[in-house]
């Protein structure tokens, strides 16, 4: 049986459960997260009801955070599907699907039997793939592009053509229309680490001063900056280019900061469950001697991780920008990994974290300090209930099944591991943690949408309350006769009121006449 499962784990139909696992399994069944996911969407949301397909708002306020193609993918799915969790997820779901495929194709033929499948499959599963490939951000869509542009430039340096190198052109335009200049950076970076360690610096100069790559580039890109810039002028340069770009670099934005070492802490958790993998490729780094595509891999990651380890603002998903070089090198040296205890003990110990997450999130509580956060944590009885324990326990038992049937390879194994993970936080963590969390701004933003009175969001930044309201919620201080949404701890200074909603820390009030 174990040789038969083997087989089976090398086809291509383990890459289509191992996408529809990570990426598509209650996709909308769980409430928009906060701040990012509520950003995006009410952003989004507003958009259509605006009619402006150019500038960005939330809550009536320009934003210019990001570029504006995932803004035009979402609008056209919630056109299609409606204004839900479903259809604002669902573009990045099919561009997390996109990566994976795009991965699958360029391994396959560069790998060893297998290798392609293993490849794919690690980067549908790997946890902060699986997380940000879920999520209604711009994040899949950028990692896409990045991807896309990097292989292509591997493939160019293997075998120049024109095709190939304006290919290059297209996907950074694409990038750069999905999040900015980071899209551009990392392919003319990492190739001319790449040519300047092969001593022909000169081909490089001919791929990056190509004129009709440049127009490629251009007419993918150029128009929609062009007309948000003649609308708003400096205060898009400040905004976008200054603030969002340059400042998230030097400067620790939104409580983000981070140390040298933050990215090393972070990284076996970002490839769970196959850390096993990740430390096997890290120990042959220095074996890696010749010219080829394994030194290609090894610059990208590391050029990633060396400049957002320097980086003023610190989150986990910018790591994915380095991660599918990684995951292909994990594929690569993956099946050489022979110890089932260093394969087995990472995902095994993320079980146990999830199994006793109840536990924790009590502990937690007892010492908050916060009335908000207090609050919040004190409704994870409800969620984390005799229903989380058994599917929890249920995925614990499958996983030490498979570090226990030893005539299954490890890398194999943990292919099935990452299924198993992928549906664990997709049917059991995530909903769970998603109604502690989410659930009291959802049924809130509903209730207020029943209701007549103006509505205002006051000392809170969770700006889903507007999706689900689907009205522009303005933020300020509420007057007399309007109804306001804001955290257990201001209700005290909204003077005479009526308590219309009051979960989890999120109060929805009328305030009454002095």
């Amino acid at each position: 049986m174990s040789e038969r499962l083997s087989a089976w784990l090398e086809r291509d139909s383990w890459v289509v459960v191992a996408v529809l696992a990570a990426f598509f399994v209650n996709l909308g069944g769980v409430p928009l997260f906060d701040l990012d996911e509520g950003f995006f969407s009410a952003s989004t949301m507003e958009m259509l009801q605006r009619g402006d397909f150019i500038t960005t708002y939330v809550n009536g306020a320009p934003e210019f955070h990001k570029s504006i193609l995932i803004y035009w993918l979402q609008a056209l799915s919630v056109s299609i599907v409606g204004l839900n969790e479903w259809g604002l997820r669902l573009p990045s779901a099919l561009a997390a699907s996109a990566w994976v495929y795009a991965v699958l194709v360029f391994a396959r033929p560069r790998l060893a039997r297998g290798g392609g499948v293993a490849a794919a499959v690690m980067t549908a599963t790997a946890l902060a793939v699986m997380l940000i490939g879920r999520a209604s951000t711009a994040d899949a869509l950028l990692n896409l592009w990045i991807t896309l542009a990097m292989l292509d430039a591997w493939r160019h340096i293997e075998r120049p053509q024109p095709t190939t190198l304006y290919r290059v052109y297209l996907w950074m335009g694409l990038g750069m229309l999905t999040k900015g200049p980071v899209a551009v950076a990392i392919p003319f970076v990492v190739t001319l680490f790449y040519y300047a360690s092969v001593r022909d610096v000169g081909a490089w100069l001919r791929a990056v001063f190509n004129p009709i790559g440049w127009v490629v580039f251009l007419v993918v890109a150029a128009p929609w900056y062009v007309l948000i810039y003649l609308e708003h002028g400096q205060a898009f340069i400040d905004g976008f280019f200054l603030t969002h770009n340059v400042g998230r670099f030097t400067d620790t934005m939104e409580g983000h900061g981070g140390q040298l070492y933050y990215y090393l802490v972070a990284l076996p958790f970002i490839v769970m469950p196959f850390t096993g993998p990740l430390l096997r490729a890290v120990a042959r780094v220095g074996e890696v001697r010749q010219p080829g595509m394994e030194r290609f891999l090894w610059l990208w990651f590391g050029f990633v991780f060396v400049v957002f380890s320097l980086s003023g603002t610190q989150l986990p998903h910018y790591m994915l920008y380095g991660t599918t070089p990684l995951l292909v090198l994990m594929a690569r040296h993956g099946a050489g990994l022979r110890s089932r205890w260093l394969a087995f003990v990472p995902p095994l110990l993320l079980m146990t974290i999830f199994l006793f997450l109840p536990e924790i999130v009590a502990i937690a509580a007892e010492q908050e300090r916060n009335v908000f956060i207090k609050a919040i944590l004190s409704r994870a009885d409800e969620a984390l209930d005799i229903g989380y324990r058994i599917g929890i326990a249920l995925a614990l038992l499958c996983v030490l099944a498979l570090a226990l049937l030893r005539r299954l390879p490890p890398l194999r194994a943990l292919l099935v591991v990452g299924v198993i993970q992928a549906l664990a936080v997709a049917l059991v963590v995530g909903p769970a943690v998603a109604e502690v969390q989410q659930g009291p701004i959802k049924r809130a933003g509903l209730m207020a949408r029943t209701l007549q009175e103006p509505v205002v969001m006051w000392g809170l930044d969770m700006p889903s309350f507007t999706v689900y309201r689907q009205v522009v919620t303005p933020e300020r201080a509420p007057q007399p006769g309007e109804v306001v949404v804001t955290r257990i701890n201001r209700v005290e200074r909204l003077g005479p009121h009526e308590i219309l909603f009051n979960q989890g820390g999120i109060v929805l009030a009328r305030v009454l006449p002095q």
